[in-house]
């Protein structure tokens, strides 16, 4: 377990996370035709962790480490999407380059890996360029969006 988490997760919480995102992902891939193992992934996983020293790779905010192995499908059927936006910061597995032939991975939180869903990372960051110019030129129910695109930047660069 990389040393940056031994704070925020037990030693059991982040190996049961490990394997059940090394075994998606390795179906994941299989399925679309690609060579992969388990070990192979859960190097992969572990090396992308240590990159991310604890942060979201495409938006740099600190994600909550506490939350892994902790979601629960009943109390997201009952609390739907207040639940799920409680898993915002949730550390997910991302592959960089969704058709790369490798696992080339990377630490994001569910929000922004929802977000990306099978985006390369350039088609992500032009297509939030692409949000943020259209907030920036249009307005939006009690102010501007781009008022509201400034308070979301300040808050993301606070939590840095």
């Amino acid at each position: 377990m990389p040393q940056f988490l031994e704070a925020h997760v037990s030693p059991e919480a982040y190996d049961r996370w490990l394997a059940r995102k090394a075994a998606a992902h390795v179906k994941r891939d299989r399925a679309r035709g690609r060579i992969a193992t388990r070990s192979a992934y859960k190097s992969a996983i572990y090396s992308a962790v240590v990159m991310s020293d604890g942060r979201d790779a495409y938006t740099g905010e600190q994600l909550d480490w506490h939350l892994i192995s902790t979601y629960r499908n009943d109390a997201s059927s009952e609390g739907r999407h207040i639940y799920k936006a409680s898993f915002a910061l949730l550390p997910t597995v991302d592959h960089f380059e969704a058709g790369a032939s490798a696992a080339d991975l990377r630490i994001c939180a569910w929000r922004t890996n929802d977000a990306k869903k099978d985006l390369s990372s350039a088609e992500f960051v032009e297509l939030c360029r692409r949000v943020v110019a259209h907030a920036n030129a249009t307005a939006c129910n009690s102010g501007r969006a781009s008022d509201a695109v400034t308070h979301y930047s300040t808050r993301v660069e606070n939590d840095s």
